[in-house]
């Protein structure tokens, strides 16, 4: 920068006055290193056809598979920005269709999985997640305080179906705890067949996985329990407030088990009804 001096006299008689301004002399902008060179064009074509004709491909494998066919050095993270900015998926071709195929009725597939969780006197307890696959429906809940074996396992089961008929298939991930010898003898007394997930592939899991979530974040995370008992019994409650009355996006706003009917309340009159012992409220007709 450059400072000029200008010299300025007033008619009033005030003595000069000293103005200085700036002048720039040149940009300001600085110029850095170019990055390293992308994949070329070839390359980025032959990612994405990869991942089109393998749309179950990972990063991994489509970066082992371009390695070993043309001899580059490329790496996951390299495919997954590619991916990223070139690919998108073709519509209807997300997920895994067999779920679909094979649950497509009511009752005709269940999805069962486990999670724990703690007491108010850090007591863990083992929790047996049933549910409809079409309807997405909670068919019930298995509570069991303490370490789970075989026997435990087929009783929180036998106690989550007990009020429903049964399925021609259940579905269930590579947990160990699914292999236990009473448990298999027990799905061959109930003639159902079992059916394992991909393993490392939660996609091939999601509305029970998705379910788990939901029970965590908008029960557990609220509440307080003290024994398997009262945990069963809110998880009850949950159940109930879950299928006949939570509004899903995967149902079009709709319920499990479609009530709503031609009971449409009156932004006028309405009341609102409590549900989970007060944890959450709803509007209903007056």
């Amino acid at each position: 920068m450059i400072l000029h001096r200008h010299e300025r006299s007033d008619d009033s008689g005030i003595s000069p006055t000293d103005h200085y301004c700036q002048a720039p002399l040149y940009s300001a902008k600085k110029r850095g290193k170019p990055g390293p060179k992308g994949p070329s064009k070839e390359v980025i074509d032959a990612i994405v056809a990869i991942k089109r004709r393998n749309p179950h491909f990972g990063c991994p494998r489509i970066a082992q598979q371009i390695n070993l066919a043309f001899g580059l050095e490329i790496d996951k993270d390299i495919v997954r920005r590619i991916l990223a900015k070139h690919y998108r998926p073709d519509p209807g071709s997300a997920g895994v269709s067999w779920l679909t195929f094979i649950g497509h009725t009511k009752d005709s597939l269940w999805s069962i999985d486990l999670f724990r969780c703690e007491s108010i006197l850090l007591k863990s307890h083992w929790v047996l997640v049933v549910m409809d696959q079409f309807t997405r429906r909670i068919i019930g809940f298995g509570v069991h305080a303490g370490d789970v074996d075989g026997l435990a396992l087929c009783r929180m089961f036998n106690d989550a179906i007990s009020k429903q008929g049964l399925p021609r298939y259940i579905s269930s991930d590579n947990d160990p705890l699914f292999l236990y010898h009473r448990w298999l003898a027990n799905l061959r007394i109930l003639d159902i067949d079992e059916i394992k997930t991909v393993p490392h592939v939660p996609i091939s899991h999601p509305f029970v996985e998705r379910l788990i979530g939901s029970v965590r974040r908008e029960l557990l995370a609220h509440i307080f329990f003290w024994t398997s008992n009262d945990l069963n019994g809110k998880l009850c409650d949950y159940q109930n407030y879950f299928n006949r009355h939570r509004g899903h996006s995967s149902l079009d706003g709709g319920t499990p088990e479609e009530i709503r009917g031609g009971s449409i309340a009156d932004l006028g009159t309405y009341h609102w009804q409590s549900h989970c012992r007060g944890l959450f409220e709803l509007p209903i007709t007056a």
